[in-house]
C-alpha cells in the first residue's frame, strides 16, 4: 500500500503540490482573517461588559457547530469555491482567538493598566502598549488552537468546492480506495503535528519565564 502511495506521488507530484499549496493557503488566509477580526473585536469589547457578554455568547455558540455545518451554511450565501471555504474556516478559527484575546486583555494586570492611565495614556495607548503585550501569551495560545482546527477543518473544504488535500480523502472514501485516502490524510496529519510542534517551540521561546529573568 505504501509503495502504491509513493508511486502515485512520483507520477503526480505537480498535482499533489498544487493541492498541498491550496490547503496551506486556505489555512493561512483563514487564520489571518480570524486574527484581524478576533483581535479587533476583543479590543472593542474589553471595557464594555454588556457588549462583551453578547459578543462572547454569540461566538461561543459557533464552537458548538460541527465543521461541516459551518461549511454548509456558507453555500447559500457565497456559493461554492475557494472564497466560501476561506470564510467558513475563518468562522471556525474565530472563537478560540477571540475568547483567548478577550480574557487576556480583560485580565491584564490592573495595576499596570491603572498606572498607565494615571500617566495620561489614552485608551488606544493603554491597549497597544499595556494590555496587548500582557495578553500576548493568551492570544498566542488561542492562535495555536485555531491553527490546528483550521488545518483539520480544511479537510472538509472539497464538499463546497474549496479543494486542497481533502479532495483525496473525499475521493478515497467515495471509491473505497485506501491509498488515495492516505495521500490526503497523511500530509494533513503531518501539517497539524508540524504546526503544533513549531508553535509550541515558538511559545516556549517567546514566553518562557527564563526569558524574562
Amino acid at each position: 500500500m505504501l509503495a502504491t502511495v509513493v508511486g502515485w506521488l512520483n507520477q503526480h507530484c505537480a498535482e499533489f503540490l498544487l493541492a498541498l499549496w491550496r490547503h496551506v493557503m486556505m489555512s493561512l488566509l483563514s487564520l489571518s482573517a480570524a486574527l484581524v477580526i478576533g483581535l479587533f473585536l476583543a479590543a472593542a469589547i474589553v471595557d464594555r461588559a454588556r457588549l462583551a457578554f453578547i459578543v462572547i455568547n454569540i461566538v461561543s455558540g459557533l464552537r458548538t457547530l460541527p465543521s461541516l455545518a459551518v461549511l454548509a451554511i456558507t453555500v447559500p450565501l457565497f456559493g461554492i469555491g475557494l472564497t466560501p471555504a476561506i470564510i467558513a474556516l475563518t468562522i471556525l478559527a474565530l472563537p478560540p482567538i477571540l475568547l483567548n484575546a478577550h480574557v487576556g486583555l480583560r485580565d491584564a494586570d490592573p495595576d499596570a493598566v491603572e498606572a498607565a492611565v494615571g500617566m495620561g495614556m489614552h485608551r488606544l495607548q493603554v491597549l497597544l502598549q499595556i494590555r496587548f503585550p500582557l495578553a500576548a501569551p493568551a492570544i498566542f495560545a488561542g492562535g495555536q488552537t485555531a491553527t490546528i482546527q483550521v488545518i483539520s477543518g480544511a479537510t472538509l473544504a472539497p464538499f463546497i468546492g474549496g479543494g486542497g488535500l481533502g479532495d483525496y480523502i473525499v475521493t478515497g472514501i467515495g471509491i473505497l480506495d485506501i491509498p488515495t485516502l492516505l495521500i490526503g490524510a497523511i500530509p494533513i496529519a503531518l501539517l497539524a503535528l508540524g504546526a503544533e510542534y513549531s508553535l509550541t517551540r515558538i511559545e516556549r521561546r517567546l514566553f518562557s519565564e527564563e526569558l524574562w529573568r
